[in-house]
């Protein structure tokens, strides 16, 4: 088996790292050792389950390191999506707990062990690196240190960490269709939760906002939290349904999602959210209507029947019965005007991440008695990282979406010659950056610069700008 072992290994190319772990001497010691461990935990444990549970432990191990991308995107799924706090049976199962030491451990061995992972590197990963590394230092900076630490051990990392695995993981056609359809069929099980919660009347804010959770704790429980959430998948929904090419099952799932994704969207009544939904279907618009003038005009019947359905004038707060500017929008000002004055005071570190809502209070020129939160990625990122970090995230920003448009271009040439392509490219890449626009533009009225949505988008725009590269740019 040793021969074999070390035959294979030369077929590759390469010796496994770790190679003496193939010694006969040390295998014979290592299984002593094992064994002795066992009977001891079994000694204590004393229970049959024990040895159940530790055999099926191998065949875990192996599934893991098997399906590694699949345990990546699960847990950013779940820890996005927020799928076991949608249906709280799930809640007491620790799935995203599990799905991260799953997710660590395979990109680690298949990194520094197996090297079956390629690591590569380009310039919007090297501006996603410097920015990552003016958060960590203005963890250290920041004025309410254990806030910032707190965020930052608890979210934070995971997310950049999720991040470089989504970009080296994501190699073929099948991974980039795959996490398109699970990203949609993620957000429809959302949506239909949030339409029900609608329909029953659960969980409503100002008598007419729904949420998610709120009873829980749950970060789905704010309106344009889960507005957001909702919007994500929306891209990729879309381009399922309009792209040619995939299958009729795709269609058929981008139909379902684009509709379930619509009415839960306008049934949390979030303005952010709403922009965000029309700034994608205005990417596929103007990608499939030839004339302006018909796109415009489309464009804003589509933009006022929107906001009339949704019921805006009717928001407690937003609502037309408020005169003049509303109380909505004028807390984003006093909110951002704080932000600017935060960034003022420290335009190198900023205040540190999530310590916005606790600085509120000595930067408010207009208190009310509450602190706010800033409902602004932009003022966000300036508040927390300063000046500085605020001219590091515009970058990044900026690369992703020319290397994101450059993808487009690339695989729609491509997919025009005489070269054959797979859909699923087509729609993936029209999704991803249908998802970079829709976010970056809700984003001005919604806070995701240290959230999920950019940094999957992030990691998935380096992903298929790389496969353009190889696959692509050589014709």
């Amino acid at each position: 088996m040793i021969r074999d072992l070390q035959i294979h290994s030369k077929r590759d190319g390469r010796y496994l790292t770790g190679a003496n772990l193939l010694r006969p001497k040390t295998q014979i010691y290592g299984s002593i050792l094992v064994c002795v461990i066992i009977g001891i935990l079994w000694h204590i444990l004393a229970h049959p389950l024990f040895i159940i549970m530790l055999s099926l432990i191998p065949i875990g191990i192996l599934f893991v390191l098997g399906y590694n991308f699949l345990m990546v995107l699960l847990f950013v799924i779940f820890s996005f999506f927020r799928i076991h706090e949608a249906f709280p049976i799930l809640y007491s199962l620790k799935i995203p707990l599990l799905l991260s030491l799953a997710s660590i451990f395979s990109l680690a061995w298949h990194v520094a062990i197996s090297q079956k992972i390629k690591v590569y590197w380009t310039k919007e990963l090297t501006v996603i690196s410097l920015f990552f590394l003016l958060v960590v230092i203005g963890v250290f900076m920041a004025s309410n240190r254990p806030v910032a630490l707190h965020y930052f051990k608890g979210v934070y990392w995971k997310i950049i960490i999720m991040l470089f695995a989504i970009a080296w993981l994501t190699r073929t056609p099948k991974d980039f269709s795959f996490a398109a359809k699970i990203i949609t069929v993620s957000g429809c099980l959302v949506a239909a939760v949030a339409i029900s919660n609608k329909l029953q009347g659960i969980g409503l804010v100002e008598g007419t906002r729904v949420t998610i959770g709120r009873h829980i704790g749950s970060v789905l429980g704010d309106p344009n939290d889960l507005a957001l959430v909702l919007m994500f998948p929306t891209a990729f929904a879309v381009s399922l349904l309009v792209t040619r090419g995939v299958s009729r099952s795709s269609h058929l799932l981008g139909l379902v999602g684009v509709s379930l994704l619509f009415f839960a969207t306008i049934a949390t009544q979030s303005r952010g959210g709403l922009l965000g939904v029309l700034a994608v279907f205005a990417v596929f618009g103007i990608k499939k209507i030839k004339s302006k003038v018909l796109l415009l005009s489309i464009g804003c019947i589509l933009a006022l029947s929107l906001f009339a359905f949704a019921g805006i004038s009717d928001r407690q707060s937003g609502g037309s019965a408020e005169a003049g500017i509303d109380a909505s929008a004028q807390g984003r000002l006093y909110a951002w005007e704080a932000a600017a004055g935060m960034a003022m005071d420290n335009p190198l570190t900023g205040v540190g991440i999530d310590n916005f809502f606790s600085n509120y209070y000595y930067y408010s020129k207009h208190w009310d008695g509450l602190n706010h939160a800033v409902h602004s990625t932009w003022f966000g990122v300036l508040a927390e990282t300063g000046v500085l970090g605020l001219i590091v995230f515009i970058t990044m920003i900026t690369l992703l979406i020319k290397a994101s448009a450059r993808s487009v271009r690339a695989i729609d040439r491509q997919a025009l010659s005489e070269a054959s392509i797979d859909p699923s490219m087509q729609a993936c890449s029209q999704a991803i950056f249908a998802g970079l626009i829709g976010t970056i533009v809700s984003g001005t009225f919604l806070t995701h610069g240290f959230t999920w949505p950019i940094y999957i988008l992030a990691g998935l725009v380096v992903a298929i700008s790389h496969w353009t590269e190889k696959h692509c740019y050589r014709q």
